[in-house]
């Protein structure tokens, strides 16, 4: 049904819900539009719903009753696909998430003349690694939901947006019987309509309706929904199932990526319509572009729209025909999973029936009480003879499980180990004692080899759901937002993100690989001079996985750098400084002790002249007497003069020493100390 409404584009851009701006037709005709072309894509792809059901119900193992060729029967499944998933789970998730710094902005050349453009590099790793693992505390988990999902279906759907109410983007898991694209869909860039399915509690609708972001329309009590095959068989594996009537069902709301002519020009404009599944009822339309993304001629006509970009596919192996449903070991493996699960309930039943099988009893024999079941250790009364019993019993001819298909089955779980890459090396298993190390390490390489192309287009699904977010921050971030460890700018996001990618290496699968390389760049960084040795050194601390490394290897940028080492030739002649300084101090403390004795020795020559002079004068009786004491009264004089010179000197010494303590020397600058004078 075609529409014939003209809304100026300039309103469809800024209005926060188109639909309050169409009539009750428009709004009738667009919400049939999208439950119909729903419905269409959705029987588009029941053949590989079908056989997503069948390769889910391989993985996880869904125990079912047999009823072929007798009831309960064996029904045992191989767990060839589970292994599979599991190991590329193992290696893929601790590879893409390595450290707390998960998102990279390589660094260009032109940034060693303008080093603001690192730093910038820099904020915005240290702020997107922010928001991916702190902000949204569910990133983490949805991505582990991804990695063990992906290698079973084939691909998997992240869908990334801004949440307004905690301020931050959102990446979560689309499952994807939930998301629904056009037959015609051969990639998400140009695809033309895809739907994802919500599933809403009555207060996440009224709460959307309250906040003006939906129209209002009659709420009623949801329909019961009903489950499709993939539900079917996500029920079966997880042992539930609906209940015919639930108060707690969620309303079922269809959010459609497509594109209408709502301004009239004949030109098509991409939007955004939720549509109520169960009435039809349209409850909110909004433009998915901006001003900015029209592209127009000379004559004012548009001709191109850059639509945003909200889903993100992870690919596991492209599909070879080129459709859009990629191959996974679901898939891939679910015919051979199949014939291998055959041939062991054949061997099983085999064996049941060697062991258990009954026969044939004629009319003669007598047996009382009718049919007979032996436990060990039983004896039977019986009213015939043993030669009776020896010709009317005839057991059935049934032979021992078949060596051929015990060897048919081995044949297809190597067959299927080689295409899944699962060898005994690559399980954890001992190869044997005598395999020299390096076939060991080789045998493991080339196993892995299935695990790095694919591991390469995660790592590029995964670059593109980082871009998203940039957009989204380009879009969205404040012009300065401060968060828990840093600061960054709107201004941060200017550019095109072409250099943002994951921290990951897409070439490094396993520890192993991690480390080699680590320790090969550490070496070669410790011989040869240029090195960033800091850098080189965390790499290898990352790489073995030690915590807290800013504690042993403080970066030399920040706050707990270690100062660098000096000069050899500097702290040579520190040294040298040092001896000389340390012989002027021994020089230096032998003259005060000089000095000092000296000073004793002047004190008693002082207190023995004057006892001369006393004993003089008691004795004076004549000139010479009197001369006699005045000589030694002279030589008392000088000697206390001399006295004072010495006890002088130790107080000028004693000054600079306490002066050279004050100002870090040893008050070795006092010279002359050795050849004080005395008597």
């Amino acid at each position: 049904m075609n529409l014939d409404v003209q809304l100026d584009i300039n309103k469809i851009v800024m209005s926060p819900n188109v639909a309050e701006m169409l009539d009750d037709s428009a709004l009738t005709t667009i919400g049939s539009n999208v439950v119909q072309e729903f419905l269409l894509d959705k029987q588009s792809r029941s053949v590989w719903e079908k056989r997503v059901e069948e390769a889910t119900k391989l993985a996880l193992q869904v125990a079912e009753t047999k009823s072929f060729p007798w009831p309960n029967a064996s029904n045992i499944k191989f767990p060839l696909i589970t292994i599979a998933a599991l190991q590329f789970h193992s290696r893929a998730y601790p590879a893409l998430i390595p450290s707390k710094t998960i998102i990279k902005v390589d660094t260009e050349s032109d940034t060693q003349i303008d080093p603001t453009v690192a730093f910038r590099n820099k904020r915005i790793e240290k702020h997107m690694s922010y928001q991916v693992l702190d902000q949204d505390d569910q990133w983490e988990s949805e991505m582990d939901k991804v990695l063990i999902t992906v290698p079973i279906i084939g691909c998997a759907f992240k869908k990334t947006y801004w949440n307004f109410e905690e301020d931050h983007p959102i990446s979560e898991n689309i499952l994807a019987k939930d998301f629904v694209v056009s037959y015609w869909t051969k990639n998400l860039k140009d695809c033309t309509r895809q739907t994802h399915v919500l599933y809403l509690s009555k207060n996440d609708v009224i709460a959307r309706q309250r906040k003006g972001m939906w129209l209002d329309f009659a709420m009623e009590q949801p329909q019961v929904i009903q489950p499709d095959d993939l539900t079917l068989a996500q029920n079966k594996s997880q042992g539930v199932d609906a209940p015919t009537y639930d108060p707690a069902t969620p309303y079922e709301f269809l959010e459609q990526h497509r594109w209408e002519d709502l301004d009239g020009d004949g030109f098509k404009e991409p939007y955004i319509v939720t549509v109520h599944k169960d009435t039809n009822k349209v409850v909110r339309i909004v433009a998915n572009y901006f001003d900015e993304s029209i592209k127009r001629n000379d004559q004012g006509e548009i001709i191109n729209i850059k639509p945003e970009s909200y889903f993100t596919k992870y690919s596991f192996i492209p599909s070879p025909d080129g459709g859009f449903y990629d191959i996974g070991f679901g898939i891939l493996l679910g015919p051979l999973n199949e014939s291998i699960n055959t041939i062991i309930n054949q061997l099983v039943d085999a064996g049941t029936m060697a062991n258990t099988a009954g026969g044939f009893l004629s009319r003669g024999i007598k047996i009382r009480g009718g049919n007979y079941n032996f436990a060990p250790m039983e004896w039977k009364h019986v009213d015939s003879t043993g030669e009776d019993l020896a010709k009317g019993i005839y057991p059935l001819p049934v032979r021992e499980p078949s060596q051929v298909l015990f060897t048919l089955l081995q044949t297809l779980v190597n067959y299927g180990e080689r295409i899944v890459g699962a060898t005994d090396i690559m399980v954890g298993q001992n190869v044997g004692q005598n395999t020299p190390a390096e076939t060991s390490r080789t045998m493991a390489e080339n196993g892995m080899k299935i695990f790095s192309g694919i591991f390469k287009r995660i790592h590029r699904s995964l670059r593109e759901e980082f871009r998203k977010i940039y957009r989204l921050n380009q879009l969205y971030l404040p012009q300065e937002y401060s968060y828990p460890g840093g600061k960054v700018l709107h201004a941060d996001y200017a550019l095109v993100p072409n250099t943002l990618r994951p921290a990951a290496d897409p070439d490094v699968v396993s520890d192993n690989q991690r480390i080699m390389q680590a320790q090969a760049l550490r070496e070669v960084a410790m011989s040869t001079p240029g090195f960033k040795v800091y850098e080189v050194m965390k790499r290898y601390l990352e790489a073995i996985k030690i915590p807290n490394i800013e504690e042993v290897l403080p970066n030399p940028q920040g706050p707990n750098a270690v100062p660098p080492p000096q000069n050899p030739k500097v702290q040579i002649e520190q040294m040298k400084a040092q001896e000389k300084q340390l012989a002027q101090s021994i020089r230096f403390k032998l003259g005060m002790a000089k000095l000092a004795q000296e000073a004793e020795v002047n004190r008693a020559r002082i207190m023995k002249m004057e006892a001369e002079a006393v004993k003089a004068i008691e004795e004076a009786g004549g000139i010479k007497k009197g001369q006699e004491i005045a000589m030694l009264d002279a030589q008392i004089g000088a000697a206390k003069a001399h006295q004072e010179g010495i006890l002088k000197s130790i107080e000028l010494m004693m000054k600079a020493t306490e002066m050279g303590d004050n100002n870090g020397i040893d008050g070795t600058g006092v010279s002359g100390m050795e050849g004080t004078p005395s008597n």
